[in-house]
């Protein structure tokens, strides 16, 4: 266990317990490589939507109308998962049903856009909530000023479980191909397979990770209620034991919102992480998509391609988690998002196979860097005791990500008849915009405007 140094741990909490939060990660990033990323998207393009003119298109509203799920849904469960100390029950749910769903989407055959598309969905929406709940544990984990370095642990080691999933579903594939077996008969095996690794992997986080959040009191839940809507009736809370119906989801939102009024700087980072993370949303729903279409890549060589972009993620998600808390957390942000910048010129630009890998390693040192930094940085711009609800906000953004970049990805191909080069270069200006952002965040201002929300009660 030497790995996890215990003097970047709370008191209380052991090595094996990091261990087993990270084992979430591990578990869960099959689906993003191999579902959203290197499979499933290549072949609903190809195959399910047999390369329509709106297929990519198709593709990226599905995952745009998850997002929108999570949207009106998320802030509401963080919020009761605060309330109720109900994190990891909520985190085993929503693992139950993105597994399901994701073997569920081995009876997709060509022409099953429809089918496809309601699982995508119904995955992906499970999957986000997974993501923000497993993520509001970070800061009862990691002291204050190491934040970083955990999060980078997790980060790194869940990339070693897509390169598990994706490991075995290339074996599987190039061993159907050589029995001359079609997509429509490999790729649902994959699904499987997946769905498998997921489940078994996440079994040490339900085991060893502990619950260490309280209750809140009817009394503490209806101050914060009316903090939040400044003075209006506390009725969304509605006492200790009351699930917030799927109808108050958006005044749970609002409520939330108003909460961060005094936390200027953490909106900021909700501001910069939806924009950043919409050109990374394009980049890892619709990699496989921009290497079969552009670079004529197989099935096989796409998968071999993303396998490498996962170990340059490796790289980058551990040591940047260091280097984030020695350079400061938004030094090391936009260093990544300037990597980025230089992976979409090199993509949009480059003719040639080797500017391509160029690109694709540039991606993966970027994905995990950045992506591990933004839920480090939430981590210490938010009150204690309420990191469910406001990691809810931080996956809000997220998911406006999702929704915006992934399809104006998409329009930009369905208006130019299937350009992908100008539609990843047109990625870049999410970069631009959230490095403009960034500058304007003071993490020291933003850490005491939070500590005051935590005392304030």
């Amino acid at each position: 266990m030497a790995l996890f140094d215990r003097a970047a741990l709370n008191p209380g909490v052991a090595p094996r317990e990091v261990l087993a939060w990270s084992m979430y990660d591990f578990a869960n990033s099959g689906f993003t490589t191999v579902v959203l990323t290197a499979v499933f998207n290549a072949y609903f393009v190809g195959a399910v939507a047999a390369n329509a003119s709106w297929a990519t298109l198709a593709w990226t509203g599905a995952l745009a109308l998850s997002s929108l799920l999570v949207i009106l849904t998320m802030p509401a469960i963080g919020a009761w998962a605060d309330i109720h100390a109900a994190k990891k029950r909520l985190l085993l749910a929503s693992t139950i049903g993105c597994v399901a769903a994701t073997a569920l989407l081995a009876l997709v055959q060509p022409g099953d856009v429809a089918l496809a598309i309601v699982l995508v969905v119904a995955a992906n929406w499970f999957f986000n909530t997974g993501e923000a709940l497993i993520a509001a544990f970070l800061p009862e984990l990691a002291r204050p000023e190491k934040l970083g370095t955990v999060s980078g642990w997790g980060w790194s080691f869940g990339y070693f479980g897509g390169m598990l999933t994706l490991g075995l579903s290339l074996a599987w594939v190039l061993s159907a191909q050589q029995r001359g077996a079609t997509a429509a008969e490999f790729v649902p095996v994959t699904m499987l397979i997946t769905a498998s690794v997921f489940a078994a992997a996440s079994v040490p986080t339900f085991l060893l990770l502990r619950e260490r959040a309280q209750k809140q009191s009817a009394v503490a839940t209806q101050k914060q209620a009316a903090v939040a809507t400044q003075g209006q009736p506390a009725a969304t809370t509605q006492g200790h034991s009351a699930t917030p119906p799927r109808s108050q989801a958006l005044q749970r939102l609002a409520q939330t919102w108003r909460a961060s009024d005094r936390l200027v700087d953490f909106r900021r980072l909700l501001a910069c992480g939806a924009l950043y993370q919409a050109g990374i949303a394009v980049v890892v729903t619709l990699a496989a998509v921009y290497a079969e279409q552009v670079m004529n890549f197989t099935q096989a060589q796409t998968m071999a391609l993303i396998f490498a972009v996962n170990l340059a993620s490796v790289a980058g998600a551990f040591g940047f988690g260091y280097a984030q808390d020695r350079l400061g957390h938004r030094r090391a942000l936009a260093l990544t998002l300037l990597g980025w910048l230089a992976m979409v010129l090199i993509a949009g630009l480059g003719r040639s196979l080797q500017a391509f890998w160029l690109a694709a390693v540039i991606a993966g040192l970027c994905m995990g860097s950045s992506q591990s930094c933004g839920r480090a940085m939430v981590g210490a711009l938010v009150p204690s005791g309420r990191q469910g609800e406001f990691y809810g906000l931080w996956a809000l953004a997220q998911r406006v990500a999702g929704i915006v970049g992934p399809l104006s990805y998409g329009f930009v191909t369905w208006a130019t008849q299937g350009n992908h080069r100008l539609a990843i270069l047109a990625t870049g200006g999410f970069f631009v915009a959230g490095l403009a952002v960034l500058a304007g965040i003071d993490m020291a201002r933003g850490a005491k405007a939070a500590q005051a929300v935590s005392d304030a009660g």
